[in-house]
């Protein structure tokens, strides 16, 4: 069981870091922009950090239905990376929506009457 839950941490933190470095390198690229620059980095490190601390709670949370299931390690341990895997997808999009939507936001042109 100490292997089985050595390897779900490790598969799990390893998708958690490589999903935050995404958020941050879009967030990067997006920072090229000159009109977005400073809206676009400070966004993508704020987003970043709040996901990277949701994940990690998660990631602990449904480590911690492996030792429910004794009998069947393995089949635990594939359920909890598929639901790791799941929740932390489903939050990488919604932080990539909310980096989307800061965006949008600053991209907006603004109407100046003379």
């Amino acid at each position: 069981m100490f292997i089985l839950t050595l390897t779900y941490i490790a598969v799990a933190v390893g998708a958690l870091i490589a999903l935050a470095l995404m958020i941050l390198k879009i967030g990067q690229m997006i920072g090229d922009c000159p009109k977005s620059k400073g809206a676009a980095r400070a966004a993508s490190v704020t987003i970043t950090t709040g996901f990277a601390a949701i994940g990690g709670g998660g990631i602990m949370l449904i480590g911690a239905v492996l030792p429910v299931f004794p009998e069947t390690p393995f089949a635990a341990l594939m359920f909890a990376l598929g639901f790791a895997a799941l929740c932390l997808g489903l939050g990488f999009t919604h932080a990539v929506a909310t980096l989307r939507a800061v965006i949008a936001d600053v991209m907006i042109p603004t109407n100046k009457t003379a």
